[in-house]
């Protein structure tokens, strides 16, 4: 037994009587909980966080599925608090793999002496506010229990996981797993039969990079998904000094586009081009190989149903072509007009997913015609009656995005309002930093800020633990205790958020991002759509001002 199991037992033993006492608690050591931690730390806090992993990383520790990796380019996704940490990293390319990416996130943490403030394999159960001192009272799964002033939720807006999706699952003979619990001893696939259940962005990454690995791979798919290419050029020590020298420029202009990128709807407008300049554009983002053939074409297609057509119907005629204009392949893999449009979803990138459907061992099976009815001991049986035998089952189904990983906590604000309850009826937060009800309860990738879906993850993350570490500066400063959210404000909000997005062509559409994946979900666009340089500016006025909207006591 290590040091750290004895500490942890310990101190549970002592929680029994006393509760470890801390001025802050941060849930989660990922990408906005290490940076979290660090900033408390720099304001001389006594702060502590917890991970239910063993190790840091967040959803790169989870998510180490076959074909992992993230589409942001390896340059913006970064911290941009030290240009030394930013040089220091050099990438292996332009879109790391997840092993990558948790060794990274690994050196930043050892940098910084980060994981002697953090206590991994520890799940928070419960954390309770308490009106007599204002403060929270946390229990971890083990009984450990811990008093704090400030809790700081960083629990990611893709860590919950839905993994108990069909009928029957237990009963499956063989391995059967969700991709964002992918063990770390990995799955022996070589040879198998193997089901893929689900295609969006995950999905896609394990689909394309198994497919010449199973002896037979089978991928149950419900929604067609629009795709964009890949391009993933190997990076040089010359290329990375390059992007180094451009640190600054590169931290100043993500904090001020669309989706926290380093490109951004720059165009002239749509009406202003004629066909063949819109078609000439469309193929100069095509070709770049990134997600800016989403985020820097035309911001008319999240608006406009008639651009929305003409760009859909150019990422379709790309799909058909690379599947050889397959009739049967075309009909399950592309969306059609009477389906949805190009960007209102999740758009993936992929290298070859396309092409795996044209192997032998590779058969699609269209869920919408025939859907998954449950899971049999050998393997998926479908609404026709048949039994597709396999002998590993891969769940790429989602995850109860943006609210999932709050609400699975027990979080009870005053007069013990359950925040799992408020939100089974309505999904709400000001700005996604806090919620009315409960004082001291920050949060980062929270429904209702860009963080939930639409940014670039450490550009939006960053930018909400500075403000946050900003607030809890103003009101020490100022002598206050607690800080709220004012139901005011918060209605301020959600009206504005509403409004913003009953303007676009998203909220028409079922997708997780309007929380449509989950049974039961309050329908609402989990992510601002505002535009992050939009809500960044919004997040300065405020301080700038003093924080209005937020009582301080």
């Amino acid at each position: 037994m290590n040091d750290t199991v004895l500490e942890r037992g310990a101190a549970t033993q002592a929680g029994a009587s006393q509760p470890t006492r801390l001025d802050a608690l941060v849930i989660g050591a990922g990408v906005a909980g290490l940076y979290q931690l660090h900033r408390l730390r720099e304001m001389g806090l006594k702060v502590r966080a917890y991970d239910t992993a063993s190790g840091v990383g967040g959803t790169w520790y989870w998510n180490r599925y076959p074909g992992a990796r993230f589409d942001s380019q390896a340059e913006i996704y970064q911290y941009w608090f030290s240009e030394e940490l930013y040089k220091a990293w050099q990438p292996s390319e332009r879109f790391p793999a997840q092993p990558e990416t948790e060794q990274w996130l690994n050196f930043v943490a050892d940098r910084l002496d980060l994981k002697k403030d953090i206590q991994f394999d520890t799940r928070i159960a419960s954390a309770h506010y308490q009106e007599d001192t204002g403060r929270w009272l946390v229990t971890t799964a083990a009984g450990e229990r811990i008093d704090t002033q400030y809790l700081l939720a960083c629990c990611g807006m893709l860590s919950a996981p839905l993994v108990d999706r069909f009928p029957g699952q237990s009963s499956f003979r063989g391995p059967i797993t969700h991709t964002g619990l992918w063990p770390k001893e990995g799955i022996d696939l070589k040879g198998k039969r193997v089901a893929v259940v689900g295609t969006g962005a995950t999905g896609i990454q394990v689909i394309q990079t198994i497919a010449r690995e199973v002896g037979s791979l089978k991928v149950f798919s419900r929604v067609p998904q629009y795709v964009v290419p890949m391009k993933n050029p190997k990076y040089s020590a010359a290329d990375w000094q390059r992007w180094g020298e451009r640190f600054h420029e590169l931290k100043a202009r993500v904090r001020s586009t669309f989706a926290g990128f380093d490109y951004n709807f720059e165009n002239k407008p749509w009406a202003e081009l004629s066909p063949a300049e819109r078609t000439e554009i469309m193929e100069k983002y095509w070709s770049d190989g990134s997600l800016a053939m989403w985020l820097a074409t035309f911001p008319e297609m999240f608006f406009d149903g008639a651009v929305n057509e003409v760009v859909s119907e150019f990422v379709r005629g790309k799909m058909r072509a690379r599947l050889r204009d397959d009739p049967r392949l075309c009909q399950i893999l592309i969306p059609g007009p009477g389906d949805y449009g190009f960007g209102t979803h999740r758009v993936p990138l992929e290298n070859g997913y396309l092409e795996v459907y044209l192997q032998d061992n590779v058969e699609p099976i269209d869920c919408r015609a025939t859907p998954i009815e449950r899971i049999v001991p050998e393997g998926i049986q479908t609404a026709d009656g048949k039994v597709h035998e396999v002998d590993v089952i891969i769940l790429a189904v989602g995850f109860d995005a943006g609210s999932g990983a709050l609400s699975r906590i027990d979080i009870r604000g005053r007069s013990g309002r359950s925040l799992k309850e408020q939100w089974s009826q309505e999904i709400r937060t000001a700005m996604g930093l806090q919620i009315h009800g409960y004082p001291n309860l920050f949060t980062t990738g929270a429904p209702l800020a860009p963080s939930a879906a639409l940014c670039n993850m450490p550009t939006c993350l960053q930018q909400q633990v500075d403000w946050i570490t900003g607030c809890l500066a103003h009101a020490r400063s100022q002598g206050k205790q607690t800080i709220e959210a004012t139901r005011e404000f918060e209605d301020r909000w959600v009206q504005h958020h509403d409004e913003t997005a009953a303007a676009t062509l998203v909220v028409k559409t079922d997708s997780w991002y309007m929380g449509s994946n989950v049974d039961g979900k309050p329908r609402r666009l989990l992510s601002y759509i505002g535009g992050v340089g939009n809500y960044h500016r919004q997040c300065d006025e405020l301080a700038a001002q003093g924080y209005p909207g937020f009582s301080m006591n």
